[in-house]
């Protein structure tokens, strides 16, 4: 074959394509989800028996923070996912350690006492409950960006899924934590962060499943 019929071959392949759009209005496409998963999650259970006393700014106001840092974490799931558009390495190390850290920073705002649970027998149950239900809450928008980051096909999906796994799962934290009032150390660290990392592994490996496929 020569450069020619090289060339004609190529040309004959070639398809149309639509450019994407930057990632920062991409990660806006999850917006309305994130906004109805922190709706549902109190709405479909219960809302927190101190709702009230929060007042709309520690209530809705700070759960409004927390899907932006969310949808600001999958954002950068998205340019990573971007050939050419790698984050750095401490970029990465940053957005998850500032990802894990903010639930946990929204929790000692809100928190005025820190003894609210149930009985040692029963909270074992009771982590399992939330862990289940934020986990559970972070799967609709989990799904979605996993078709987000590869329609840019990634070079490096574990990094990628990581990073919206992660804002996925803080994204559900924010309507869990209009759900559930304990403010026990013990069940917010293993049940609310529990299911925030956990939605941080389940990430690369839809990744990596999808990108394989």
């Amino acid at each position: 074959m020569n450069a020619a019929e090289l060339r004609a071959v190529i040309a004959r392949d070639l398809r149309p394509t639509r450019p994407l759009l930057p990632p920062s209005l991409r990660a806006l496409l999850l917006a309305p989800l994130a906004l109805a998963t922190v709706i549902a999650v109190p709405s479909i259970y219960f809302f927190r028996p101190d709702f009230a006393e929060l007042g709309v700014v520690r209530a809705w106001g700070l759960s409004i923070v927390e899907v932006v840092i969310g949808l600001t974490i999958v954002a950068m799931a998205l340019r990573e996912s971007i050939p050419g558009r790698a984050l750095a390495k401490g970029t990465v190390v940053t957005a998850i350690l500032g990802g894990i850290a903010t639930p946990m920073l929204i929790y000692l705002i809100t928190s005025e006492r820190f003894d609210i649970g149930v009985p040692p027998r029963a909270q074992l149950y009771a982590s399992y409950i939330c862990f289940r239900t934020s986990l559970g809450a972070a799967v609709p928008a989990l799904l979605v960006a996993t078709v987000l980051v590869a329609r840019a096909f990634p070079l490096r999906p574990g990094v990628a899924g990581l990073l919206y796994g992660l804002g996925c799962g803080v994204i559900a934290d924010a309507g869990l934590r209009l759900y559930c009032e304990f403010t026990m150390p013990s069940h917010v660290i293993a049940a609310h962060g529990g299911a925030v990392v956990a939605a941080m592994i389940v990430g690369p490996l839809l990744a990596s499943v999808v990108r394989r496929r």
